[in-house]
């Protein structure tokens, strides 16, 4: 027969083997876990690894491209900043122009670069001022309808280049209208 010392033994070592076996059993998902992340972990290394390698080899080669042009075309760089410089003064000059176009058509005299303003709404002194112009350049938005229709009409029976802004955000497109009325 078995002391209650003893049972009270028994019974606190079988409670320390329940305890141990749960530790076991969370020690052994922990470790599970560890290992898949640790699987993620190296995948997504690989992937990285990879795609640094594609893009230094492109840096590579963009360079090596780069190079070879700078040897066949000498001053590229200087050439590149100075396109980079001439495409943002004509953005400038282009809101210049429309500032200045906003309320009036202009025209460029015969022979010289003499700009003339006109107002809109001052009939005579526009019809005097296209008559002086052998180029009309005129924002649409800016003139009123009747003006429009004299400027476009003017430039037409005198055989005068008329550029036709026809948006003010992109003066780069510009529409010229010839006697005929054809667009080139």
């Amino acid at each position: 027969m078995a002391t209650p010392e003893f049972e009270l033994l028994r019974h606190e070592h079988l409670l320390l083997l329940r305890a141990h076996g749960r530790a076991q059993q969370r020690c052994s998902q922990a470790l599970q876990a560890q290992a898949r992340e640790i699987e993620r972990l190296q995948a997504q290394a690989m992937r990285l690894r990879a795609a640094l390698v594609v893009r230094e080899t492109a840096l590579a080669w963009a360079q090596e491209d780069k190079a070879a042009l700078e040897r066949v075309v000498p001053g590229l760089p200087r050439r590149a900043a100075l396109a980079r410089r001439v495409d943002e003064l004509l953005a400038r000059l282009q809101d210049l122009m429309r500032e200045r176009l906003t309320a009036r058509p202009l025209a460029v005299a015969a022979g010289s670069s003499d700009v003339i303003a006109a107002r809109p709404d001052d009939q005579q002194a526009l019809e005097s001022s296209l008559g002086t112009a052998d180029l009309v350049i005129c924002q649409t938005g800016c003139l009123s309808h009747g003006a429009y229709w004299l400027v476009k009409d003017h430039c037409r029976r005198h055989g005068k280049a008329c550029l036709l802004a026809e948006r003010p955000a992109a003066l780069r497109i510009v529409h010229i209208r010839t006697d005929e009325g054809e667009a080139s």
